[in-house]
């Protein structure tokens, strides 16, 4: 049974999320607003937080922060379209993850599993300097076995997309020009090849992303190419 707190000031969207994340592996806390939130966390034994930023008294930026001082439990933050500046701080504050504004009731599923898969089994069955294992966001790549999976769910990548991963998660935050990709991956020059590359990574987003259409994993770098986000 996994813990969860829902904490928005608007009780439709407190419910909206028990609705969306209905599981009988979930135990529900509600709060309405930061303060709550932060006494919920105090006194349960909570596994996983979803927070909304912009709420009356205590928001959700000060509450993340008064709870990343007792625990690190993951927390995604809910987000408006217009609050940009307010999911930097988040992020910069402690913030695991975020979900905007109108939710999308699969990727609401797939981050709460994701961040909880991580926390309580990645976190406590596996070794964090084992290099075979390659761990970002919910993405999983085990070189040993050459398998990867995301948010738990094994995937089936062809050798050269599998490759291309392997190259982006060795070096998260490192852009890689397709000239560069097509050189390390295909052991060629690339000699006008590097459509290629783009066409693999096309289908290489199909298998990870929740939404290819925008990306948060492997981004463009206007210009330069292309990096995994850290």
């Amino acid at each position: 049974m996994h813990n969860i707190l829902l904490c928005d000031d608007d009780k439709d969207i407190v419910n909206a999320l028990k609705l969306y994340l209905a599981d009988p592996e979930y135990r529900f806390f509600e709060a309405y607003d930061g303060k709550e939130a932060v006494d919920i966390v105090a006194r349960e034994q909570i596994d996983l937080v979803l927070m909304d930023i912009m709420m009356p008294g205590m928001d959700g930026i000060k509450a993340m922060s008064l709870i990343r001082e007792k625990t690190n439990i993951p927390i995604i933050l809910l987000t408006a379209k217009s609050e940009d500046s307010d999911i930097i701080l988040g992020l910069t504050v402690g913030a695991d993850d975020y979900i905007t504004k109108p939710f999308n009731p699969m990727e609401v599923s797939a981050r709460v599993r994701s961040q909880l898969r991580r926390y309580l089994f990645l976190g406590a069955g596996k070794k964090a300097n084992d290099a075979d294992v390659l761990t970002i966001g919910g993405i999983e790549l085990d070189d040993r076995a050459k398998s990867v999976s995301v948010d738990g769910s094994e995937i089936s990548l062809t050798p050269k997309e599998y490759d291309i991963l392997k190259l982006f998660m060795s070096e998260p935050g490192r852009v890689f020009s397709p000239r560069d990709i097509y050189s390390l991956v295909w052991k060629e020059q690339p000699l006008g090849n590097e459509n290629t590359v783009a066409v693999h990574i096309r289908h290489l987003r199909e298998k990870i992303e929740i939404n290819p259409a925008e990306p948060r994993y492997i981004k463009v770098v206007f210009g330069q190419g292309y990096c995994m986000q850290k």
